[in-house]
């Protein structure tokens, strides 16, 4: 393995500027947000595949 890219170095040691409080959380939530879209979506998906092998009632 190489070393880390200098930039990823100045943040380790403190010289890199950090982001601010509200970014993180920003960040976060999106993170939080998307890991509920991809729950969402694989219920769908789910049931997009058992649909069709239901034997449900005709109408």
């Amino acid at each position: 393995m190489g070393r880390a890219p200098g930039w990823l170095g100045l943040r380790r040691i403190g010289r890199w500027p950090a982001t601010p409080s509200g970014e993180s959380a920003e960040r976060r939530e999106a993170r939080k947000r998307i890991r509920l879209l991809e729950q969402e979506n694989e219920v769908l998906r789910r049931a997009a595949a058992y649909l069709p092998q239901a034997n449900l009632p005709a109408k």
